[in-house]
């Protein structure tokens, strides 16, 4: 009787065990394929980087080239200005960053701790932007940017961070929601005023967020392309992902793929520096997005 009834939730223990890890089978099966069809672009290119260019569309797809040639890196700092054009994003990159941490910030804290009969409306309509399409705004930007004889400058692409990005303002006002007022009243006791509270008290809080959007904001512009390419003309102050497009045709007509997989190559490196070395601030960002509540 005894034996019975031990040996039925054994077989059941057994079963579920098996379930789950026929489940984590099927995960890892999934997440390695997931990975193999997104590494495949990236792999490509780095061999079409070490082709002459009679070998990089061939088929079936020779993923090992047959003589590695080096020299269309050799090539491609010779005769591309990528620290130039690397130099012209980080510019750009730069200011991007502090503006809309700043602007955002400051909104979001008053957002999330000042209290007004307009606080709502106001948060609603700034989350109301978010749903205008980036496409729709293009020409009367565009139409305003000329008028102030901003066009061919950076000022198109650095001053429109310094009024907030308001998903960014929407993730700092929930984090900065997430923090105990009983700091902020703390702090009024001890005689602190709101700016101080928010220096010196709210932004170290918010480090891990604050992080997360800067890097984001850094992918984004690092990697912008429709921006520079409406408003900049003058070579000399084209950024990386405009100076990888002027290679296409480039010598009568014919494009050097060797030489513009390798450059697309080396512009990789600083996101992917970013990521290994602040990798812990995205996962922490990850974690935090992913719990905020209103």
């Amino acid at each position: 009787m005894n034996n019975g009834q031990v040996a039925v939730p054994m077989r059941d223990t057994n079963k579920q065990h098996k379930s789950r890890l026929v489940l984590l089978m099927i995960k890892y099966i999934l997440l390695i394929g997931g990975t193999i069809v997104f590494m495949l672009p990236l792999v490509w290119t780095l061999s079409g980087s070490l082709k002459p260019n009679g070998e990089i569309f061939t088929v079936p797809i020779q993923w090992i080239p047959e003589t590695f040639m080096w020299q269309n890196y050799i090539n491609m700092l010779s005769s591309f200005p990528m620290v130039s054009y690397a130099w012209n994003s980080m510019i750009i990159v730069a200011f991007n960053i502090i503006f809309v941490l700043a602007s955002s910030f400051f909104v979001a804290y008053g957002f999330a701790r000042f209290k007004s009969p307009l606080n709502g409306p106001l948060f609603l309509i700034v989350l109301a932007t978010m749903m205008i399409p980036e496409q729709v705004t293009l020409v009367p930007q565009f139409l305003l940017f000329s008028e102030l004889g901003w066009v061919n400058t950076y000022l198109p692409l650095i001053v429109p961070s310094a009024f907030g990005v308001p998903f960014n303002i929407f993730l700092i006002r929930q984090f900065i929601k997430t923090l105990p007022k009983e700091l902020d009243e703390s702090a009024y006791m001890d005689g602190a005023n709101s700016f101080q509270i928010l220096l010196k008290i709210i932004a170290p809080l918010c480090l891990p967020i604050m992080v997360t959007i800067g890097i984001m904001t850094f992918n984004f512009h690092w990697n912008d392309f429709l921006g520079p390419l409406i408003y900049l003309s003058d070579p000399d102050k084209f950024p990386l992902q405009l100076g990888l497009y002027s290679l296409q045709g480039e010598r009568d007509g014919i494009t050097d793929y060797g030489i513009l997989f390798a450059a697309s190559l080396t512009a990789l490196i600083p996101p992917l520096l970013l990521f290994l070395f602040l990798q812990k601030y995205i996962l922490s960002g990850i974690k935090i997005g992913g719990s905020l509540k209103g």
